[in-house]
């Protein structure tokens, strides 16, 4: 018995060692000898070891920027950019018309966030002293290490350095967009056409105060509809079509401030001329954009002196108002001497500034900028620009078409339009196509203005007395233009308050950007 179990169980044995022996054989890839290579051991340990390489974890950022629309925009576009870029996104939006006043008490406070859009070129010049201070980072010497923002413009770097150096990445603009939007229907049954100088300019505003262009028989209309706003305003395009330097202008071999040129007096006495002929909102000091815009949408007006881009707005409004409305654009207006000028911006609208107190060493910085690395992309740029392809916009001949829903567009892509790094040429987004007459013509007047702008000397240059008190001291300059214009005093009231700016400040910035302009 004991004979018998033993035989079984050796039975056993050399069954269990020929099957390791088949299993080893296996593994060797049908070779006979069972101890296994170096190399196949080298390659099980690495099938044990080995694991799925796991995606990078996005980088959280948070932005501030203005917002200019009623309302806060749902997070359609953010969760597309987030996917795109792999970063989980904070945005911080702020009523552009309060920006400022947050900008300031986030900024005196430490809590601006990682990316701090400011609001126009004004907020940055009042800025420029704590960047000075080393309260942002200085960005230039890593923007070669990043392929896309490498291709911003040159020229337009410059213009938002500050001491030689760059803080910042630029909002692009066309460099002159400005001219009129008018209502050609009226001009059209008055008899009227495009004015060619100035003197048809006020003609036309004349008419269309006094000439029923609306054909209801009463006086409820007028000539232009402004707002309280001496740059992107009616004012800064009429003084560039007087000959007005921009800003600052070369005389006798001198930069000089434009408000103490003869044709910044003459821009004044057109538009008081054409407020005490009642033939534009005659409280336009205190009139906001939105009531400005309303004037002209509701009917009321018949010119609208600004960014020619406007127009489709602006129709689109207009037309629920009046359905027979006809627009046309307009910006060849000749000054008294026959000359044609256009005011212009640097080749940017706004920039983003990276704090210090936000951002805590120099590889937090370079994650940021690898995001905005990624927001030029034409894939990126689109989506912020234009939005959602098939629900914002087509794409057409190349170019992007917006869809007809421009509520929907207005509510859910406006707000991140407005922070887009770079311009086509540079970011590689889509062209907008254009169906309407007077914005396919705006577009060509654009063109045609760069030909003719009027820049700023002092955009590359810098006065720290400037920095410290330009915003200060251009409100005496900005309440004295507006009580001339308004008749509350005359020139000679007007050149006390320029002697005054000079007295408390405005020598001493005449004397530093001359030297600067000079070296």
């Amino acid at each position: 018995m004991k004979k018998k179990s033993y035989s079984i169980l050796m039975g056993m044995v050399l069954t269990f060692s020929l099957l390791l022996a088949a299993c080893s054989g296996g593994s060797n890839g049908g070779n006979n000898n069972t101890s296994p290579s170096p190399s196949n051991d080298t390659e099980a340990k690495t099938e044990e070891t080995a694991k799925p390489e796991e995606p990078a974890k996005p980088t959280e950022i948070t932005i501030m920027l203005p917002l200019n629309t009623a309302e806060t925009p749902p997070d359609t576009i953010k969760n597309e950019l987030e996917k795109l870029t792999n970063t989980k996104l904070t945005y911080q939006f702020f009523p552009a018309d309060t920006y400022e006043e947050k900008l300031n008490a986030s900024f005196a406070t430490g809590s601006l966030p990682q990316v701090t859009y400011l609001k126009n070129q004004a907020t940055f010049v009042q800025m420029k002293e704590a960047i000075r201070e080393g309260q942002f980072w200085e960005i230039g010497p890593y923007l070669a290490e990043f392929p896309n923002l490498s291709k911003l413009k040159e020229e337009i770097l410059n213009n938002t350095k500050v001491d030689g150096k760059l803080y910042s990445v630029y909002i692009g603009r066309p460099l002159a967009r400005q001219g009129m939007i008018y209502r050609k229907d009226w001009a059209d049954k008055l008899g009227l056409s495009a004015p060619t100088n100035v003197d048809e300019l006020y003609a036309m505003m004349d008419k269309f105060t006094n000439g029923d262009p609306d054909g209801n028989g009463k006086p409820d209309t007028i000539g232009l509809a402004d707002r309280n706003d001496l740059i992107y305003g009616a004012f800064k395009t009429v003084a560039a079509w007087f000959g007005a330097p921009n800003n600052w202008g070369e005389r006798d071999g001198q930069l000089v401030p434009d408000f103490t040129t003869p044709e910044y007096a003459a821009t004044m006495d057109f538009i008081k001329k054409i407020r005490d002929a009642k033939a534009m909102n005659v409280d336009f000091a205190a009139t906001s954009k939105t009531d400005q815009v309303n004037m002209f949408t509701s009917g009321k007006a018949g010119v609208y002196i600004g960014s020619m881009q406007d127009v489709d707005s602006l129709v689109k409004d207009l037309v629920k108002n009046v359905p027979t409305a006809v627009v046309d654009t307009h910006s060849m207006v000749a000054g008294p001497d026959g000359k044609m000028a256009s005011w212009s911006i640097p080749g940017y609208n706004n920039v983003a500034l990276f704090p210090k107190s936000a951002i805590k060493d120099e590889a937090e910085l370079k994650q940021i900028l690898a995001f905005f690395d990624k927001l030029m992309t034409p894939e990126v740029a689109n989506m912020m620009y234009w939005g959602i392809e098939g629900t914002h916009y087509t794409v057409v001949d190349g170019k992007a078409k917006a869809s007809a829903d421009k509520e929907l567009t207005e509510r859910e892509v406006k707000g991140f339009k407005d922070s887009v790094i770079g311009e086509p040429e540079t970011n590689g987004m889509y062209e907008g196509l254009h169906e309407l007459e007077a914005r396919i013509h705006a577009e060509q007047l654009i063109v045609e203005n760069e030909k003719i702008a009027i820049a700023d000397p002092t955009a590359p240059l810098d006065s720290a007395a400037y920095t410290e008190k330009g915003t200060e001291l251009q409100e005496i300059i900005k309440d004295a233009t507006y009580k001339y214009m308004y008749g509350t005093i005359d020139k000679a009231g007007f050149d006390k308050a320029v002697e005054d700016w000079k007295k408390r400040g405005g020598a001493q910035i005449i004397e530093e950007y001359n030297a600067a302009y000079k070296n």
